[in-house]
């Protein structure tokens, strides 16, 4: 019997009865949105607050100002003064080709998406790595979470919370947290059994054993993590684009609706060059960090 075949052998009731269910599940969840949905968003309220803040603020300052701070930090984390020039180069350019509130925008979203994604993802690593109950049940979602398309994610964040920036930041998150997660969870496994049984010889408690070994042993990992989840967070702008998060993304999805080949090209320059700023900045930033355990090892 072929594969058709044997799928047409199926009655005709028990397919009635599966798109029943699709519409059942459609009907709850459209249920539960309008029921519970201004409830929930009201709960984002204060990270929308300071969302749209750090956006004003990066907006209203200076563009001076802004790019002296930002040259500073991109040395600060890689001492290096090429990267630095780079950055104060890209920023120029940037801002030359008339980008720069878009950028801004993004900048703020990705900054805010971060520091969630670590405030969040890291507590969750660390629970990973101290039970394997933990682990088993968070693993299959973070596959899950890596492995669907990101259009996906879209679908019940909007039905939930309609149109907008925190919609848009939670689609964010949720596509760029799982590499902080699994990093974190990895760095604190690798880390030597001996060392720890030495910090407990000496009368360390399981919280100095964290904070004081762990964790700093486990650093450069979770930098590797925390670098990995802000790729992952500029590569959805232009898709969170599609449900009202202004920024680069929007030139780009405009240029793809109206064939504009140029605005497409220059804004998605823009994005690479932040990209590859925070990309070489926290790699640089994680290898000193590295040497600089290294040093006290040998110490």
């Amino acid at each position: 019997m072929s594969n058709d075949s044997w799928f047409n052998s199926f009655p005709e009731m028990e397919r009635s009865d599966l798109r029943a269910i699709r519409k059942t599940l459609d009907g709850a969840y459209r249920d539960f949105s309008r029921e519970y949905g201004d409830l929930i968003e009201s709960i984002f309220d204060p990270l929308l607050s300071f969302l749209i803040w750090f956006e004003k603020l990066l907006l209203s300052t200076p563009w001076m100002i802004v790019l002296a701070v930002c040259t500073g930090l991109v040395y600060a984390a890689s001492r290096s003064w090429k990267l630095a020039v780079g950055c104060f180069v890209s920023l120029i350019l940037i801002g030359y080709f008339g980008m720069w509130e878009d950028t801004m925008r993004t900048l703020s979203i990705i900054t805010v998406c971060t520091l969630l994604s670590i405030v969040l993802g890291i507590p969750i690593g660390i629970a990973m790595a101290r039970s394997n109950k933990v682990q088993s049940i968070v693993t299959p979602m973070l596959d899950v979470m890596q492995t669907m398309p990101a259009f996906v994610y879209l679908i019940p964040v909007v039905m939930l919370l309609g149109i907008g920036k925190i919609p848009g930041l939670i689609a964010v998150v949720i596509y760029a947290i799982p590499p902080v997660i699994r990093l974190t969870n990895l760095g604190i496994r690798l880390v030597d059994k001996e060392v720890l049984e030495a910090a407990t010889a000496f009368g360390a408690s399981a919280k100095q054993r964290l904070f004081g070994v762990q964790l700093p042993l486990a650093m450069p990992t979770i930098m590797a993590g925390i670098n990995q989840t802000i790729m992952m967070a500029l590569s959805m702008v232009v898709i969170a684009s599609m449900i009202g998060v202004k920024g680069l993304g929007q030139p780009v999805l405009k240029s793809i609706t109206n064939q504009y080949f140029t605005l497409g090209l220059l804004n998605g320059f823009a994005i690479v060059a932040l990209a590859i700023l925070f990309d070489r900045a926290s790699q640089a930033y994680a290898k000193r960090t590295q040497a600089h355990l290294g040093d006290l090892k040998h110490d």
